[in-house]
């Protein structure tokens, strides 16, 4: 992954010419449970010696296909005498341009898990170390190599279990408690980076909940550890000897290590772990609502006292959250005992729910909080919010310009809707024109944008905009509440009016 100026890295060390992209978990992350910190140890030497034959060298090799480059034939004249005689010659040259197959090795990292069962033994280890794998070895301390399993891959996670067979008793390693663990709190990571096996690292956690803008569901732990590309799949322990990570992206301009590491806390690890040696996949909570951020104009729209939760933009037809009553415009508080103090918090939380429990929502609606019963459902990847056909004026289009949010929006005719390319069944007002100098462009309200409500009150015509608008500023308000529908879907804008 690469932004501007930035570059994540997932961290397996690898020969082929490009890595799987990192596509991260879903996570739940619960309160702190604050500990006192332990000072730094004289030396690591001991807790390296117990750690180091529960790590392990993960070997996988891929067969892949390409071809021989192909030799391509001088250009003559027309009717030159060397065309048909060199036409002969490449023409054998490259009867040998045929798909040829051949084996590329990469290396990662791993941990024996304390987990055992009829003689097999569980090894945890990302997904994209894995997931383009013909054949997986584990490699032990003493260079004993033994063929694994794949027990089950999860994507969203970057988590992945394998499974060996032994008759020795394997060391293992248990996961901790990573929302026990601090800021500034030691940590020890060990892995196999750039092929260098049982490298041990010390240094301390830089931070906690690090998004860095790899998937919705970010939740990393930081460390300056040193971790290099190798380390992926590889436990991050606390001075206890505990896993409280797994050691899977680097920032890095170069692709070594800047002292800028990330890992999969065990809290969230832990649960994904279980349900792949269990299951073989993993089943996650499915609540059936778009969310956005709660802005502090928009809870000052909403009567909120301060702005936490997470904002219902749309709930899908027949989904949980519409069973149970929630509504677009609802405010998320709670979820089965948990503050929500954040949007991003919500989709972890809901997606380490066991499926078809009841849990209890609070939400705040119409200037007062309301709790609601919810029956979680399974995530299904291709569940997609189903459209309500709407019959559309086929007349003339009504456009009306709205000064004090500086737009201008169209009843949703024929030819609106062609000159936007929007879709036949749009719903609300077309936005055809906005003032740059205005507040809607300031929200990001641009042209082509649909005006599904305002004030919380469904919008048919340019008449009833205006008039929802001016009934605001009478009242004295300060900015109302926009249903935008966009490219990106469903989402509420507060603009200033003017």
């Amino acid at each position: 992954m690469h932004t501007q100026n930035r570059f994540f890295f997932p961290i397996n060390h690898s020969v082929m010419s490009a890595l799987a992209a990192l596509v991260l978990a879903l996570a739940m992350v619960m309160p702190a449970q604050h500990a006192w910190a332990k000072s730094a140890p004289e030396s690591f030497a001991d807790l390296a010696d117990k750690l180091l034959p529960a790590v392990v060298n993960i070997s996988t090799t891929q067969t892949t296909e390409g071809r021989s480059h192909r030799q391509e034939m001088p250009q003559f004249p027309p009717g030159s005498p060397f065309e048909d005689f060199f036409k002969d010659f490449f023409d054998q040259q490259n009867r040998g341009d045929q798909p040829q197959r051949r084996r590329t090795t990469s290396l990662g990292s791993g941990f024996v898990i304390d987990y055992r069962q009829n003689g097999d033994a569980y090894v945890v280890t990302n997904n994209h170390v894995v997931e383009e794998a013909d054949e997986v070895s584990v490699i032990l301390q003493d260079d004993t190599r033994l063929q694994a399993e794949i027990v089950g891959r999860d994507a969203k996670s970057d988590l992945a279990v394998l499974k060996v067979h032994t008759d020795r008793k394997l060391p293992s390693v248990r996961f901790g408690d990573s929302d026990a663990s601090r800021v500034g709190d030691w940590v020890v990571a060990i892995g196999n980076p750039f092929g260098l096996g049982g490298t041990v690292t010390a240094g301390i956690i830089s931070a906690r909940g690090r998004d860095i803008n790899a998937g919705p569901y970010d939740n990393f732990i930081q460390t300056d550890a040193s971790i290099n590309r190798g380390n992926s799949g590889g436990p991050m322990f606390n001075m206890d000897g505990e896993v409280i990570g797994v050691n899977t992206a680097i920032f890095s301009p170069s692709g070594g290590s800047v002292g800028i590491g990330f890992a999969i806390p065990s809290n969230a690890a832990q649960v994904v772990v279980d349900q792949l040696i269990k299951f073989g996949e993993v089943s996650r909570g499915w609540l059936g609502v778009h969310i956005q951020v709660v802005t502090d104009s928009i809870a000052e729209t909403l009567g909120l006292d301060k702005a936490e939760g997470a904002l219902v933009a749309s709930v899908i037809e027949g989904g949980p959250a519409d069973k149970a009553g929630i509504k677009a415009r609802d405010v998320i508080l709670e979820f089965d005992g948990t503050r929500v103090t954040e949007m991003r918090k919500l989709p972890r939380i809901v997606a380490n729910t066991p499926v078809d429990r009841k849990v209890k929502v609070k939400v705040w609606r119409d200037g007062r909080t309301q709790t609601l019963n919810v029956t979680i459902a399974k995530l299904d990847d291709d569940v997609v919010a189903s459209a309500t056909p709407q019959s559309q004026d086929q007349g003339k289009a009504q456009e009306r310009e709205l000064t004090a949010l500086g737009i201008t929006v169209a009843t949703p005719t024929p030819d609106v809707l062609e000159r936007f390319d929007l879709p036949e069944k749009a719903e609300g007002l077309v936005i055809t024109d906005v003032d740059p100098e205005g507040p809607a462009f300031e929200e990001g309200i641009r042209p082509g944008d649909m005006v599904a409500e305002i004030s919380q009150d469904k919008v048919k015509t340019s008449e009833d905009a205006e008039r929802l608008v001016k009934a605001a500023k009478k009242e004295g308000k300060r900015s109302v509440l926009l249903l935008i529908e966009g490219q990106s879907g469903f989402r509420f804008v507060a603009v200033k009016l003017r």
